[in-house]
């Protein structure tokens, strides 16, 4: 009598699928600070991620770059001798490089995603260049160009859910700076008589849109 007997050092191997995805969407920016009073603004981000999606685990993972451009209003006064408010228009450019896990709440149909994000931005830009002359409010005698140069290196992290059918997502995306984007301002001599002479605000940005996955 024979026996034969079959072993297996493993179960079966998952097939690992890459992606694709671009998207875009609207985003509603703010920097929270108790040096300026501010008033949140809204813009438009795009990008693209590479997406790893593995069967029979709980998230997949990908990697990003996103761009956008924001606006965010801060009050000032055009006289320094009259006690006024008008606010500001400002502009910032950002580019975000992100590390994403997407944690699969319901398999390819919503996920929850959380990850940090690297971030490169621009200085402020005033919208309106006339403006350049106003006086921020908190400060006697700091300009509205004064507070432009932010700083340029942030470290942010996100979280967000992704809903929707296998090419197709809706996104939404709650974005929160971990680094101090007004310190540069401590370096640039700034007269602060009147206010705090040292900087502290953390962006936050929300973001909806959606994307297409290839």
């Amino acid at each position: 009598m024979c026996f034969v007997t079959k072993s297996f050092s493993q179960k079966g191997n998952y097939r690992i699928s890459n992606g694709f995805s671009i998207g875009g969407g609207v985003t509603n920016f703010n920097i929270i600070t108790d040096n300026f009073i501010t008033k949140e603004g809204n813009g438009f981000a795009g990008g693209f991620a590479a997406t790893v999606d593995i069967p029979h685990r709980w998230y997949n993972v990908s990697f990003g770059m996103q761009l956008s451009e924001s606006s965010i209003s801060i009050s000032g006064r055009l006289d320094n001798s009259i006690a006024s408010e008008e606010f500001i228009d400002y502009k910032m450019f950002a580019a975000q490089v992100a590390l994403m896990a997407h944690i699969k709440i319901i398999e390819t149909y919503f996920t929850l995603d959380v990850g940090p994000m690297l971030q490169y931005n621009g200085k402020l830009e005033l919208k309106d260049q006339t403006k350049e002359v106003y006086f921020i409010n908190n400060y006697s005698n700091l300009s509205a160009l004064d507070i432009t140069n932010i700083s340029q290196f942030n470290l942010n992290g996100a979280i967000g859910v992704t809903a929707g059918i296998k090419f197709l997502k809706l996104k939404a995306q709650y974005v929160y700076g971990f680094t101090n984007i007004l310190k540069k301002l401590e370096n640039e001599d700034l007269d602060t008589t009147g206010g705090d002479s040292r900087f502290k605000g953390n962006q936050t940005m929300l973001i909806l849109g959606a994307s297409i996955t290839f």
